[in-house]
């Protein structure tokens, strides 16, 4: 229950950070954050958690991510489900509090809400197979980036480091496709809010992250088996 609180706890700050960001400061007029500081903040709570809850439950935070891990011989498989439960759980909550806030200004229209889409729903009206593409890719790049810095030979104390800003790195490339999910249940989160088309596209953001994470796993343990335990 410690690492399942911890994935929950985690999991909440991401979405409450890296979405909050999107739906409190992007678009703030003259002085909205924009892209960039969206990306930033998605890393930056990647980092903050790696610290404070690495030594807990290894910070997943992303059901792609513990797939991942165990398809690369990481991460035992009884603990999967609890983990992804955990996380999707603790998106919702922080989706949750992002609305609370969210609607205590006047006017306020959910609109996107920082959802995950393609096509019309896409922020630059990039296609199914393209954000398809994206996903799949950015989250396979982000597996292989885990795997590396967490391996046994991999230097200590600067993996958490290495993935924050791994995620920015994600987030510069691929927002304008996908909104950027990589991470199924930061898109569930975000689309039980805004429902209709975001539910409906949904799919896209669990089996394309899902299929890049275990691609990742196979391929980095082929490249660098992990001989500690």
């Amino acid at each position: 229950m410690k690492k399942l609180t911890a994935e929950f706890i985690g999991t909440l700050w991401l979405v409450l950070g890296g979405c909050g960001s999107a739906v409190l400061a992007a678009a703030y007029p003259e002085l909205g954050i924009g892209f960039a500081g969206v990306a930033l903040a998605f890393g930056l709570t990647v980092v903050t958690m790696a610290y404070a809850i690495g030594h807990i439950s290894g910070c997943h935070l992303n059901p792609a991510v513990s797939i991942g891990l165990w398809a690369g011989g990481r991460f035992d498989k009884k603990e999967l489900i609890p983990y992804i439960i955990a996380q999707v759980l603790g998106g919702i909550a922080g989706a949750g509090i992002l609305y609370l806030i969210a609607t205590g200004k006047a006017g306020f229209e959910i609109g996107g809400f920082a959802a995950n889409g393609y096509g019309e729903h896409s922020p630059g009206g990039y296609s199914m197979l393209a954000a398809l593409i994206t996903e799949v890719v950015m989250t396979f790049m982000f597996l292989i980036i885990i795997l590396g810095a967490t391996h046994s030979k991999a230097p200590k104390y600067l993996a958490g480091l290495a993935i924050g800003l791994g995620l920015t790195l994600i987030h510069l490339i691929s927002i304008p496709v996908t909104n950027t999910s990589v991470n199924p249940a930061r898109s569930t989160s975000q689309a039980i809010f805004v429902g209709d088309w975001a539910m409906d596209q949904l799919w896209l953001f669990w089996v394309a992250p899902i299929f890049g994470a275990i691609l990742a796993g196979l391929v980095y343990r082929f490249i660098s088996p992990e001989t500690e335990k």
